[in-house]
């Protein structure tokens, strides 16, 4: 390739392809429906879009609500709490209000409560249970703010003191406790609750994978009561099923499958049916009957009418074929019978001849008589052959018509030429009515001409093509030497004739006297 020419087959199929109507057609359709597809799937995405955004708001309000049902647990207990550190400030002796605190937080929570009661000294003044080991350390129980998270420990404290400072409580929610304390109202699935405080993280939800902010996941958060606590909860996204991204991928699903329907409607009903009848139609030879909606299921109502219109043009072709080919017939039979009519009465005229001869006493009539009837002859074989060739329409046989003429001139010959010998040399050639007939007579003249000047001689005749349309015939014997009684004959008689025949032939007729030969180009059938 030059200059980054395609080649003239890549030229001319992407022709055909895109010069095809049943492309075009998916084409047109597809850029119609294209606008159509276009909205459908904005409206997709926009109905994805706002799905997402409900999720996120049922997400935010699941995770303020679990903030304040957690927030108002803990502020309960934490007042409950408050109630007796004050209480065991001012009365110390009094510790029936802890087994109140024990019987209060136990109604919460069904691991029973966990609490614990410490004065400045460090000593404990009462707890929910006697053998529980201190948490924090004995420097911090005073300090730190009212709710927070321990290291190292699944609890989440809450502080109180008391009015004059010097007792300090503490209530420990377990992580069951928390979570079933902060599960909203409000069902999610796959959710995770966790609190946080500064860099400290309490998992309230027991799951064997966390999961991450931003791994397909959703975070929202919401303080508590202690502001410095954070409840997030977290969900994950849904993944990213079959149903999900046809549901994106619809819009241009239908829109494709709108195209692609459209043509097959058009295409099985106009154009398929429309390729075979032109088909059928390109293969169709006179006399033949079209079917072309045969191989067709769904065609146009049209296309029926069209196809049946061309099976009736058919049908008419096929009947004037078939009477075209049965008078044919008729003018062969004609023809033939005419050919054998005239054969049979040259015969008569021949034999008529022949009739005559026999009661001839001069020489000069008997050879009249005989020169009559061999050219009689003549034109008997021509018109037999032609009869027995008249079936296959190829003309005469050229081999054939001078084989029998020849036979039939020896038979004719004077008596002092019944020896005369003559050699046929001939390929298998055929010729029209128009061209045997002045071929018979010029080798009869010839054939006569030669018995004459040489009784005891030979001849040879020979016939061969030249090209796919011409023969030349050549005719030679000793009798046929240029001498002066062949001279006086050919000017008295034969002249005359020979010219005449080849001017019939329209060719020339030429004459070697030293070889004896005549020679003439004839026009044979392919």
């Amino acid at each position: 390739m030059i200059g980054g020419s395609h080649p003239p087959a890549a030229q001319s199929l992407t022709a055909s392809l895109f010069g095809s109507t049943g492309v075009k057609m998916f084409l047109i359709l597809t850029l119609a429906l294209l606008p159509l597809g276009l909205i459908a799937l904005v409206a997709s995405l926009q109905a994805i879009q706002t799905a997402d955004l409900e999720k996120e708001a049922l997400l935010r309000v699941a995770v303020s609500q679990s903030a304040r049902k957690l927030t108002a647990d803990i502020e309960s207990d934490r007042t409950a709490l408050q109630l007796t550190v004050n209480n065991l400030s001012t009365t110390p002796r009094d510790t029936g209000i802890c087994a109140r605190l024990k019987l209060f937080l136990a109604s919460n929570d069904r691991e029973g409560g966990r609490y614990a009661v410490y004065d400045r000294a460090g000593r404990r003044l009462c707890a929910s249970d006697a053998d529980q080991r201190p948490i924090l350390d004995p420097a911090e129980r005073f300090t730190g703010p009212a709710a927070q998270l321990i290291d190292d420990a699944p609890y989440l404290l809450v502080r109180a003191r008391s009015a004059n400072g010097q007792l300090v409580g503490f209530i420990y929610y377990s992580r069951a406790h928390l979570e079933r304390a902060a599960d909203p109202a409000t069902a999610l699935q796959n959710r995770r609750l966790t609190l946080y405080e500064g860099h400290r993280r309490l998992d309230l939800t027991s799951s064997q994978q966390p999961l991450v902010p931003g791994d397909g996941v959703t975070s929202l958060s919401a303080p508590l009561e202690p502001p410095n606590i954070v409840l997030t909860m977290t969900v994950r996204d849904p993944p990213e099923t079959l149903a999900r991204t046809l549901s994106l991928f619809l819009p241009l699903v239908m829109w494709f499958a709108a195209a692609a329907i459209g043509w097959f409607v058009v295409n099985r009903l106009l154009i398929r049916p429309l390729v075979l009848l032109r088909r059928a139609v390109a293969a169709y030879h006179p006399g033949e009957v079209l079917e072309p909606m045969q191989r067709v299921r769904t065609p146009a109502r049209e296309i029926i009418a069209l196809g049946d219109t061309f099976r009736e043009i058919s049908e008419d072709v096929a009947t004037h074929e078939a009477e075209l080919a049965e008078g044919l017939d008729t003018q062969r039979k004609l023809t033939r019978e005419v050919h054998h009519r005239v054969k049979n009465n040259l015969q008569i005229i021949a034999s008529l001849i022949n009739l005559h001869a026999r009661s001839a006493h001069e020489p000069e009539a008997v050879e009249a008589y005989a020169s009559i009837q061999r050219r009689v002859d003549a034109l008997s074989v021509v018109h037999r052959n032609h009869f027995a060739e008249l079936e296959e329409n190829r003309g005469v046989g050229v081999r054939a018509l001078i084989s029998e003429l020849s036979a039939s001139l020896r038979s004719t010959a004077p008596a002092a030429a019944r020896r005369f010998g003559i050699q046929i040399d001939s390929d298998d050639l055929h010729i029209t009515q128009d061209v045997a007939v002045p071929i018979a007579f010029l080798v009869t003249e010839l054939v006569e001409l030669a018995m004459r000047m040489d009784p005891a001689g030979r001849m040879r005749i020979s016939v061969k093509a030249q090209g796919k349309d011409r023969a030349q015939v050549i005719v030679q014997s000793s009798g046929l030497h240029d001498t002066p009684d062949m001279q006086a004959y050919m000017k008295e008689r034969y002249g005359r004739v020979l010219t005449g025949l080849s001017r019939q032939l329209r060719a020339p007729l030429d004459h070697d006297g030293e070889a004896g030969r005549f020679a003439i180009a004839i026009t044979i059938v392919p």
